[in-house]
């Protein structure tokens, strides 16, 4: 093999752990990994490809809205003189391939789906100069044709993996690290506006596949003794809560591993899970051995929503589940979908009342979303069949049946989307409120001083959180009537001004507790250092 190595260029937001593992397997096979950083920009990656000199370059496509801008990437290397062999994958890639040709036409192959072993024997067979086209799991095109190979079978035990590889771990907030992790592969539910069911159903895997909870613990102990990691953030689209009537559970089991590494008071873990899987004796459970934080997939605040969102839950179990978490004093982050292609107002007022009943005592900021038509989901065909479905492959977007809800929904974004998205906005400082209580809970000394701050911030959100969604159902109430077209004194700048300054005042309202928390946990450490 030649004595060059291979490129991998992905999108590190935290850890990327499909590269993760990419990496840690080829590394296992005496093959050199360089991971570049996609966001690095063009001129800095055809500069580290030019001195890397290596003989395969593996682009990760995992995020549709970063498609065309992989395209430019890859045009202005090969423009640049370089001249090996170019491979993509992900989800895209995977169920895709062949518009994915079309897009990017300078690759040379894609690895389909899971491809730890598909890339490993690809790069390999490249670094021999041996024949590749023959590679189960792998698409390229031949005479002008896009010919895929049967696919590869999956890897059934993935605690034959290596764990992936990381860069050096980042701080989550008061001086304590991070780390992603996956517990397992697969997701056993079917939403319509997702397309992991999709992806399972077309690479041949019928069911959910878990590491064991002893690999998963290992590797918590490994990365908290080596790495000085106390923060796990589990990525699994939904965590293993299944509940097996002849057996011990994954997650008791894993809680055990957890004692028998004596990880427990030493290290904190989040997941995300379903409202209808959360039930008291387990989350307690869960708790008691580090559990601190839950992002709940809710989606839909109605019942007709759920079902049309193919949820198989009702909002009485979604609102049972919110409450436990709060009992038991766990935090709670959700996805919500306010906006959906069959929204009307009717629906929103609804949905509305819902977030009230979640947000209203400031547990957790109001945060929604506008659904989007990713690709092999049931809603973006759908979308496509009624001729709704409009914009580039990287930007799908729909309108509104109601003329006045596209208006409504385009006024809220101009002047709720700092609020709502930008890291320096409200919700997102009040995130990080809660975040900090369940950390100094677990690691400081709470005193009366750090309670009332923490007491501070759940009342400011409460504030917040009224004061949004009062707004936001007052101006839903507006656009439905009509009266902001209809009547000439009816200034919209008043409220988008009036909105922006309220958002202002909230930030600096919240500021200044979480500074003095901060300053608080900081106080302790260097005091734990000087004794």
């Amino acid at each position: 093999m030649k004595e060059s190595c291979v490129v991998l260029i992905a999108i590190e937001e935290f850890d990327n752990l499909g590269v993760g593992y990419l990496a840690s397997v080829l590394s296992e096979n005496k093959i050199k990994v360089n991971i570049i950083d996609f966001r690095e920009g063009k001129e800095d990656i055809l500069k580290h490809v030019k001195r890397i000199k290596p003989y395969v370059v593996g682009f990760s496509v995992i995020f549709q809205f970063y498609i065309l801008r992989f395209r430019e990437l890859i045009l202005y290397l090969r423009e640049s003189g370089i001249t090996c062999h170019f491979s993509a994958g992900g989800q895209f890639a995977s169920m895709r391939y062949a518009e994915l040709f079309e897009i990017i036409p300078y690759l040379d192959s894609i690895v389909r789906f899971e491809g730890e072993y598909t890339f490993l024997e690809l790069v390999t067979r490249i670094g021999k100069g041996n024949e590749w086209h023959d590679i189960k799991g792998i698409a390229y095109k031949k005479n002008g044709k896009i010919i895929a190979t049967p696919l590869r079978s999956i890897e059934s035990d993935l605690d034959k993996l290596p764990y992936a590889r990381r860069f050096p771990l980042k701080e989550y907030a008061i001086g304590k690290k991070f780390a992603t992790l996956l517990a397992g592969r697969g997701c056993l539910n079917n939403c319509s506006f997702c397309n992991n069911t999709e992806y399972v159903r077309e690479s041949g895997i019928h069911f959910r596949r878990n590491r064991s909870a002893e690999n998963v613990a290992n590797e918590m102990h490994y990365l908290y003794h080596k790495k000085n990691c106390t923060i796990f953030l589990f990525e699994d689209d939904d965590f293993p809560l299944e509940r097996r009537p002849d057996k011990i559970s994954w997650i008791e089991d894993f809680c055990r591993e957890l004692v028998h590494k004596k990880l427990v008071n030493k290290v904190i873990w989040k997941i995300n899970c379903r409202p209808d899987e959360v039930d008291l004796k387990r989350f307690n459970m869960m708790k008691e051995h580090g559990l601190y934080h839950v992002f709940l997939g809710l989606d839909d605040g109605t019942d007709p929503g759920l079902n049309r969102l193919n949820k198989h839950m009702t909002v009485s179990e979604s609102l049972h589940g919110i409450s436990v978490l709060k009992y038991l004093d766990i935090g709670i982050d959700y996805g919500f979908m306010l906006f959906q292609p069959s929204s009307t107002f009717n629906s929103i007022f609804d949905n509305l009342d819902f977030l009230q009943q979640l947000c209203g005592d400031g547990y957790t900021p109001v945060i929604f979303l506008k659904m989007m038509p990713f690709f092999n989901t049931e809603v973006e065909k759908n979308l496509k069949k009624e001729g709704r479905l409009k914009g580039e492959i990287d930007r799908r977007d729909y309108d509104f049946f109601d003329v006045s809800l596209n208006h409504y929904f385009n006024f809220l974004m101009e002047c709720f989307g700092r609020w709502l998205y930008h890291p320096e906005g409200f919700t997102n400082l009040s995130r990080w409120g809660r975040n900090l209580k369940s950390i100094y809970s677990r690691f400081y000394t709470m005193t009366a001083s750090s309670s009332s701050l923490f007491r501070k911030v759940s009342h400011i959100t409460s504030e917040s959180n009224q004061y949004l969604l009062d707004t936001v159902k007052y101006l839903a109430y507006t656009f439905e009537s009509g009266r902001y077209k209809q009547n000439e004194n009816f200034n919209l700048k008043t409220y988008s001004d009036e909105i922006k300054e309220k958002h202002d005042l909230f930030v600096n309202q919240i500021t200044d507790p979480l500074r003095k928390i901060n300053f608080m946990a900081e106080y302790q450490n260097l005091h734990n250092l000087i004794l």
